[in-house]
């Protein structure tokens, strides 16, 4: 009778794990038929699991808990019992002693086992392999060869019990950061890049700056508070990221490009000063700076000047780059005005790490016969020149025409030069002038032998700038002009309230239709709009922008005015913006602020190549993210449920790319 009920809970046991390994298997194949790559999942699935049936060799935590994380342990610590946690990071075994190299979070401990060590703790550490998840408990000791390559060079921990609570498989690449891995594969498999200590800091140090940022405005009086993720599509701006509703079938919300609506909103509920740390998003071409969704230190005050929101905001990154990177940033910044930034260095985001300013020379070929310079000022356009001090040997006449290449890449047709070396002069244009109009350019430049001039000419006084600015910057790059050390802050202020767009023929707000005119150009906005300021500014560091902002409009009959200079009629503002307009009519305080762009902030902080770099799982050069494979196709039901049809192109799917 025993035997029979033996035989039949044997059975039943058989049957149940078939049944589990057939579930297992339905799942397996369900999950990749979604996918729609049936075969390669499974494979895939089974292959990482050896299959369903794989004796499972690992262990629990069982009573270890972790006593101390590893990166700050130093010799003061020896002689202290402890628990430490994380991947194995490398593992050699030196017959009779095996060294292993245990990671957590926070840096790298050598583990020691040898022959005083327990027979059944050594052998485990014998089969001890790359990123097997362990725990291990012992003692801390001195190294008896210490080392300084890491930080826990003087000790090491000798175990005396050991958990391998996670085996793993050999990784598609090393997890060390001397290694070249094309991006394509390190973004696939993120969570592994994300080990190596390169990348793992960033990302790290990235919650740290958070949390500065957090306290300074906590105790200036801010309120963290939260704003809408879905929100009414507005015109002006990037293009948005819509989000069907499906129980507004027909109508959309749009992901927030920024809080800006909300946030004066807020100042119109009372609450004076406001800040988030906020995601955003954009449907825009990607660029190694730029995000489709990024992050935002969002903040608006009430009752404020631009000064008094500049100043609240300098003693911010004085605080952060204090606490954080130790580097005292000198306040209050330089504040220098747009059209000036343009003048001297023919860009809104100067760099002001090296010199190399730009001039006008406008004066001194205005009566040439050199058709270049003679259509730009008949066009009532500017001639702007370059001089490149004592770098003739250097500009030789192949690496100009990299420059031209540049040049031609902002608008230009091409870039004049005269090049002064102390054999000869070389010119692409002197010789349409005359030695006294010769004689005033070089004055006028600062042109003495051994420098290079260059020069750029349009009817644009703007493009004429820029043009020379990229220009600047290449030659700085290129012939290591550029202090790599320095943190370079200024400020850039009373910028054109509107820019010309010449696709639409009309003009468009510079930074957006809620923007403060300056209070000497309010009887231009109609009239001369091309001539009006902003109450706005920008806080740029190296050569980026890494923050912008205004004094806001909070008089309804202003931003009327504001939106008709803009092209809107009455009915389409109101059906835009009415719920702003409408609050304004109860009261709205003068209120201004800005955003910082988190993610590029935090990238030039640690002097990081690539935005990428500070973000867990950025997208790519397609909006698409390697690792997941979003986008992906959804269900016909959902597209049902929404009552949205697909039509798309016939040119095929497209794969994420790095």
């Amino acid at each position: 009778m025993r035997k029979q009920a033996k035989r039949g809970i044997l059975k039943g046991t058989q049957a149940h794990g078939r049944q589990s390994v057939r579930r297992c298997s339905e799942t397996g194949r369900h999950f990749a038929k979604a996918a729609g790559k049936t075969r390669g999942v499974w494979n895939r699935f089974c292959n990482s699991n050896q299959g369903c049936e794989r004796k499972n060799n690992m262990e629990t935590m069982g009573n270890l808990r972790r006593t101390h994380y590893v990166g700050a342990l130093r010799a003061q610590d020896a002689g202290t019992e402890m628990t430490v946690a994380g991947s194995i990071a490398k593992c050699r075994d030196k017959g009779g002693v095996i060294f292993a190299d245990l990671r957590d979070t926070t840096g790298l401990l050598q583990l020691i086992f040898d022959d005083s060590t327990a027979k059944d703790v050594f052998e485990k550490a014998s089969h001890l392999k790359t990123e097997y998840v362990v725990m291990a408990k012992g003692v801390l000791r001195e190294r008896e060869a210490k080392t300084d390559k890491i930080p826990t060079g003087e000790v090491e921990l000798f175990v005396t019990e050991l958990r391998v609570l996670s085996e793993a498989q050999t990784t598609p690449f090393e997890i060390r950061d001397e290694i070249n891995v094309n991006d394509q594969l390190r973004l696939k498999y993120r969570y592994l890049d994300l080990r190596r200590p390169s990348m793992h800091e960033p990302i790290v140090m990235r919650s740290k700056i958070g949390k500065v940022i957090r306290d300074y405005y906590e105790e200036n009086h801010f309120y963290e508070i939260e704003t809408p993720m879905l929100i009414k599509s507005t015109p002006e701006g990037a293009r948005d990221y819509l989000v069907p509703s499906r129980v507004q079938q027909g109508r959309f919300y749009a992901l927030p490009q920024s809080p800006q609506l909300y946030k004066q909103i807020l100042m119109l509920s009372g609450f004076d000063r406001y800040f988030q740390i906020v995601r955003c998003f954009r449907d825009e071409d990607l660029r190694a700076d730029r995000q489709p969704e990024f992050t935002q230190v969002d903040m608006e005050m009430s009752f404020v000047t631009e000064d008094d929101v500049m100043t609240m905001n300098e003693g911010l990154v004085k605080r952060v780059f204090h606490e954080v990177l130790g580097v005292d940033v000198q306040t209050p910044f330089l504040r220098m005005p747009y059209r000036e930034a343009m003048n001297r260095f023919g860009s809104d985001k100067p760099d002001m790490r090296f010199g190399m300013e730009l001039c006008d020379v406008t004066e001194a070929v205005k009566d040439s016969t050199f058709v270049v310079f003679q259509s730009a000022v008949q066009a009532g356009g500017s001639v702007r020149a370059l001089v490149a001090k004592g770098m003739a040997d250097k500009l030789t006449r192949k690496e100009i025409d990299k420059l031209v290449e540049v040049a031609k890449t902002y608008g230009a047709k091409g870039l004049a030069y005269t090049r002064w070396t102390n054999e000869a002069c070389s010119s692409s244009f002197e010789k349409f002038l005359t030695e006294d109009e010769k004689k005033a350019l070089y004055a006028a430049a600062g042109m003495e032998q051994g420098d290079v001039l260059l020069i750029a000419a349009d009817a644009s006084w703007e493009k004429a700038c820029t043009v020379l600015g990229a220009v600047r910057l290449a030659i700085g790059e290129k012939f290591d002009l550029i202090d790599k050390d320095a943190f370079a802050f200024l400020w850039v202020t009373d910028f054109p309230l509107f820019e010309y767009d010449e696709e639409n023929g009309r003009y468009v707000a510079k930074h957006h239709p809620f923007t403060m005119p300056k209070d000497e150009d309010l009887d231009r906005l109609e009239t001369d709009p091309a001539n009006c300021r902003a109450k706005a500014y920008d806080m740029v560091l190296n050569g980026c922008e890494v923050g912008g902002g205004s004094i806001r409009i909070n008089d309804p009959a202003l931003q009327s005015r504001m939106f008709a200079a803009l092209g809107f009629t009455p009915e389409r503002a109101e059906e835009s913006f009415g719920f702003l307009t409408e609050a304004y009519r109860y009261g709205a305080p003068p209120h201004g602020g800005m955003a910082f762009g988190f993610d590029r902030l935090v990238m030039l902080m640690l002097k990081r190549d690539s935005i990428r770099d500070v973000i867990a799982f950025p997208k790519v050069q397609n909006a698409g993210e390697p690792m997941t494979g979003c986008p992906e196709r959804v269900d016909e039901k959902q597209l049902d449920e929404l009552a949205i049809a697909i039509c798309l192109p016939q040119d095929g799917e497209q794969t994420p790319e790095a």
